[in-house]
């Protein structure tokens, strides 16, 4: 486990050896998710979208078809029109 301090700016540093695992460079980007248990994860933004897949898992909703993808993402379209 590793541990970091926040700075009276509220900025971190990531841990080199946390830097190294998620392959973040300068310039890197991340995004913070709150999971379903209120587990806080960081997840990088230079990898691959396969890599993420099932890392958000939820064993209480079962899986989305393309299909539902698809009408989610003209659903969320039509707000934007």
């Amino acid at each position: 486990m590793k541990s970091a301090t926040i700075t009276s700016k509220g900025q971190v540093t990531i841990p080199k050896e946390i830097r190294d695992y998620l392959k973040l460079e300068i310039g890197s980007k991340i995004e913070f998710v709150i999971d379903q248990n209120g587990t806080v994860k960081v997840i990088p933004l230079n990898v691959p979208v396969k890599a993420l897949s099932g890392m958000l898992h939820r064993p209480d909703m079962p899986a989305a078809t393309i299909e539902d993808m698809e009408l989610a993402i003209s659903e969320g379209a039509s707000d934007w029109t």
